[in-house]
């Protein structure tokens, strides 16, 4: 007949008292309160490990703070795991290394692997925006959050004081990051599901503002206001640079000599530079190799050809053209980015190829195929008409350009051959 073990009472729990030698008291079902000759008093569980059948113990804690009550309570919950074949002491180890990782997976740590992934796909310069942002706005206070904890109350709260202060642009860009960074969290399994994927919506959406831009019979009237105005010469040779090239305001800023290529007369700009992640070849026409001429002896014997003002090992920022338009009257009026639109709308005007004119401002193809094929069939086509838009801007410059409503003489003779 087996021996029934007394149950213990909180009295002779707590009357326990040291002896020479530690000893055991027993109350059932695996649990027994071991008595130190210190006269710390434990909790312990003995038990027979699944499969292998051998002894062991597991602490579940001192007297007090856990009681006769709690560790009963711990105890009928590690009976219920053995139930399951599931080793008590292997559970434990298995949650607290979960419970670990589950703290160290923070906001800020789970963006930066999500950054990493982000680099891959956007340009430097877009890359720096979104990681700028993020370190400004959202790592301050979200940064250091385990993920897992983190509501959509939390990123609100955060985003909120940018709202109020009309920066709604700014606001949908970072609820957008953000969300990306949580999906990224789900995917890779650090958290279960996404709880802000309705944030944007708590917010009013930015108002859509159609960027100034200039016509292109005002082309000329931008020519004169930039050949009179006071601004240094590597500012206007990176606006005329990047008029001429039809690349967005960070692409001209941070062009290298090394992209250069003058023995085939074209730049190319490598793809982690690209908003789109693609390496984009521009032939240059006579007009901006003239202007790399005239830049060599300034820039020539550094990195960049547009070095920066403050440091010229770096280069000039996206924003010097944008400052110096201003500086010229035509805050409102323009900016540097829609010098690519100024470019297509008078290239689609004069009646190129759309297509060789999308080719030329990088517009990613869709289509795997035909983006192969432009690459190849489009080069020579753009260097003719990248050509004649350079002669264009210069005839601006001269005051022989064609009146407006009219095609270029030069340009028809290209047409037809």
């Amino acid at each position: 007949m087996p021996k029934i073990t007394k149950p213990l009472s909180s009295t002779e729990v707590s009357q326990a008292k040291p002896k020479s030698r530690e000893y055991n008291l027993a109350d059932g079902n695996g649990l027994y309160l071991r008595v130190k000759p210190s006269g710390t008093k434990l909790w312990l569980f003995n038990y027979q490990k699944p499969f292998t059948k051998q002894r062991s113990n597991i602490s579940l804690g001192t007297l007090p703070p856990v009681s006769l009550a709690q560790a009963r309570k711990q105890c009928d919950k590690n009976r219920k795991l053995l139930a399951k074949d599931i080793d008590p002491r292997e559970h434990r180890i298995a949650e607290k290394s979960k419970k670990a990782e589950a703290y160290s997976n923070t906001f800020e740590n789970v963006a930066h692997k999500w950054l990493k992934l982000k680099e891959a796909k956007v340009s430097e310069v877009y890359y720096k925006k979104i990681s700028n942002r993020l370190e400004k706005y959202i790592f301050p206070k979200l940064g250091k959050m385990p993920i897992h904890k983190i509501t959509s109350v939390n990123a609100i709260e955060i985003i909120s004081p940018l709202a109020e202060d009309g920066k709604l642009e700014t606001v949908k860009k970072l609820c957008r990051w953000v969300n990306e960074i949580m999906v990224f969290a789900a995917n890779t399994g650090v958290i279960y599901s996404n709880p802000l994927s309705g944030i944007g919506k708590a917010f009013n959406a930015p108002k859509v503002v159609n960027l100034p831009t200039l016509k292109p019979d005002q082309l000329p009237d931008l020519m004169q206001k930039l050949s009179g105005a006071s601004i240094k010469i590597v500012t206007r040779s990176l606006i005329e640079w990047q008029l001429n090239t039809m690349v967005r305001p960070g692409e001209a800023a941070g062009a290298r000599w090394e992209e250069i290529n003058f023995e085939k007369k074209h730049w190319e700009i490598p793809a982690e530079r690209m908003k789109k992640r693609r390496a984009h070849i521009i032939p240059l026409s006579t007009q901006a190799l003239e202007l790399l001429e005239d830049l060599q002896p300034i820039s020539g014997h550094r990195e960049y050809v547009f070095p920066s003002d403050n440091n010229p090992r770096n280069p000039a920022s996206s924003q010097t053209a944008n400052m110096a338009l201003k500086r010229m009257g035509l805050k409102g009026k323009l900016v540097s980015h829609d010098l690519r639109a100024l470019a297509s709308t008078t290239l689609n005007e004069q009646g190129f190829d759309p297509d060789v004119i999308e080719a030329a401002l990088a517009h990613v193809d869709q289509n795997a195929i035909r983006a192969a094929y432009n690459r190849a069939e489009y080069l020579e086509r753009r260097r003719v008409m990248m050509q004649w838009w350079s002669s264009h801007i210069e005839e601006a410059t001269t005051g022989t350009m064609p009146s407006k409503g009219k095609k270029s003489k030069k340009h028809l003779k290209v047409i037809n051959g």
